[in-house]
């Protein structure tokens, strides 16, 4: 009996298994949101030295760091994680939300995105059960959830992780495991091209930007693993949701229209949802 077939036929134990991989990689996920934008940030800044030999102090201070250097550590006093104080959600529960080393509070955040981290895988595999399917969708939901917590902070969504995941996309169609390899390869073409119709198309009739290449970039993304097919109700759901969320905040006074709102959390929502019942709304309301 292979893997597949003991998943299948144990569910309990698929989603015991899936539940508490999502929280440790959702432990994983709090390291890459923080530190990716500022890896980032150094590269530009380097690339602008060597390329212009230009001088700057703020790039001299930014942090020497990758997504495993330097150890997991408190961000005000220095203090190293040992191995018990980085159990997800155990460690922050006995902690009691504080830095065992210094008591400064922990941010409930790192929690909160490892039980998120959590959900979502837990909400694949209940969907997928054991099948080819699963382990390649987990992945996928973890990359999005990555990609919308970077766009809240930063506005950013880091080519290193759209576009990895779109080729990864095409490669999973090659064997028909979402959609057809054509299916993928043009909705991989029509995402791109349509958000960055829509974009030229505003900036033009606006003179403001719109949206980020990023978006372009996701859109083609959701298109690789889903299909063309599935791309107008990706759209139709992240902008119902984009403009109802925007309108809230700005109706609160929470949010300054002028400031811009990030469209990749949406995308990846609506792609998370088609992912799972993508045939069941489509069926409804188209």
């Amino acid at each position: 009996m292979d893997i597949f077939q003991y998943f299948t036929l144990n569910p309990v134990s698929l989603l015991i298994t899936v539940g508490i991989f999502g929280l440790i990689i959702g432990s994983f996920l709090n390291v890459v949101v923080h530190r990716l934008p500022l890896m980032m940030e150094r590269e530009n800044y380097t690339y602008c030295i060597e390329s212009f030999d230009c001088k700057s102090e703020h790039a001299q201070n930014l942090p020497q760091l990758n997504l495993a250097y330097p150890a997991s550590h408190c961000p005000t006093c220095q203090h190293s994680l040992s191995a018990w104080e980085n159990i997800p959600i155990l460690s922050y529960l006995w902690q009691k939300g504080r830095c065992t080393h210094c008591q400064t509070h922990i941010s409930i955040r790192y929690p909160l995105v490892e039980l998120g981290s959590a959900f979502l895988a837990l909400s694949v595999a209940w969907h997928f059960g054991g099948s080819l399917a699963l382990l390649p969708a987990l992945f996928l939901v973890w990359a999005l959830f990555s990609l919308s917590l970077i766009d809240l902070d930063q506005l950013l969504l880091p080519d290193s992780i759209t576009l990895p995941f779109l080729w990864l996309g095409v490669l999973c169609n090659i064997f028909n495991i979402y959609t057809d390899l054509q299916s993928s390869i043009i909705g991989a073409m029509l995402g791109y091209l349509s958000l960055w119709g829509v974009y030229w198309g505003f900036k033009l009739i606006t003179g403001k930007e719109g949206m980020g290449y990023g978006d372009f970039k996701l859109f083609a993304l959701l298109g690789a693993w889903l299909g063309w097919q599935f791309l107008p109700l990706i759209l139709l759901l992240a902008s119902v949701m984009g403009a109802m969320i925007g309108i809230f905040l700005i109706l609160m006074s929470k949010h300054d229209k002028n400031i811009p709102i990030p469209f990749g959390p949406y995308l990846a929502i609506a792609g998370w949802i088609v992912l799972l019942w993508g045939s069941l709304l489509q069926a409804y309301l188209f």
